[in-house]
């Protein structure tokens, strides 16, 4: 039986703006892409549908300390949604619940039902989801067919755009903040137009701070493989992930004492997180600002090449 060769993975560090593809999970993608960099260490800055396509931003190395502070960035999509069919997903991979026509919809009446659905919400995630109830995802439960409740949570859509509206299908472009789900915004975008709805395509365009991403599928990766120099180029630096964090910067002195862990006294004024770095502009970390200019350190970075 043959077997493949080990992987001898190496430390890394960076940031890859990858364009997942239908189909797949986002953890199937972060592993794809770390087998073919070689990568220690690896994260996801949130998961992506795997009918979703579209930015999904990949962390190595130091770089996994600042994926849980992008989890929380606002973002962007671009979603096709049919009505008269609701799911139990609330997408075009679940199983029909439902059918009912289509009532006639012009276009003002949809744009007086899409601002219904902009601002601060309660809403209610799709039983088929990632979060966790007793330790355990709800989709694992909605698959063996448990009852589920589902929380409400609240979240922020800043705009939806009505880009294309034809019989039963509607195309959006939605930017909202984190943990809004597109699936749930559709279902109840359709019971307010009395017809039912799910997701049938959905491409997450941008993440803050990336909102103008040069994506790299994996199939042009793999085009790659083997020219390690070729590929660490599609890499962003550490840096790139800390554009959205209030900055400190400190001299060569007080770099030293940072990655030390001691806390430092200057004219910063209160953030938390603040990015702080060193001379030539190199990230020392995360820290945080109190009262009267004091910097503590949060999360140190310690780069591969140091």
């Amino acid at each position: 039986m043959n077997r493949r060769p080990k992987i001898r993975f190496r430390p890394l560090d960076g940031i890859l703006l990858l364009d997942k593809p239908g189909g797949m999970s986002s953890n199937a993608a972060l592993q794809a892409a770390r087998r073919l960099f070689r990568a220690e260490k690896g994260g996801h800055t949130g998961s992506l549908d795997p009918l979703a396509t579209g930015l999904l931003p990949l962390c190595f190395g130091e770089a996994t300390k600042l994926a849980g502070l992008l989890l929380g960035s606002d973002k962007a999509y671009e979603a096709g949604i049919v009505l008269g069919t609701t799911t139990d997903t609330d997408d075009a991979d679940g199983q029909v619940l439902r059918q009912r026509p289509v009532p006639a919809l012009d276009c003002a009446t949809l744009e007086a039902a899409l601002a219904g659905f902009t601002g601060v919400l309660q809403q209610r995630a799709p039983v088929f989801s990632a979060l966790k109830q007793g330790g355990e995802p709800l989709y694992a439960r909605a698959r063996r067919g448990e009852a589920i409740e589902a929380p409400v949570r609240e979240v922020v859509v800043h705009a939806i755009e009505l880009l294309g509206h034809e019989g039963g299908r509607l195309r959006l472009r939605i930017t909202c903040g984190s943990g809004t789900y597109i699936r749930s915004l559709a279902r109840d975008l359709g019971e307010a137009l009395g017809c039912g709805a799910h997701i049938a395509s959905l491409r997450r365009l941008w993440v803050d701070p990336f909102r103008e991403p040069l994506m790299y599928t994996l199939e042009q990766l793999e085009a790659l493989a083997g020219d390690e120099a070729a590929l660490d180029a599609c890499l962003l630096p550490l840096a790139a992930g800390l554009a959205g964090f209030p900055r400190v910067e400190l001299d060569a002195a007080l770099a030293v004492r940072f990655a030390q862990g001691q806390r430092l006294r200057g004219d910063w004024s209160p953030a938390d997180p603040v990015a702080v770095f060193g001379p030539g502009g190199a990230p020392l970390g995360l820290g945080r600002v109190g009262e009267g200019g004091r910097l503590s350190p949060q999360r140190l970075f310690v780069p591969a090449a140091a």
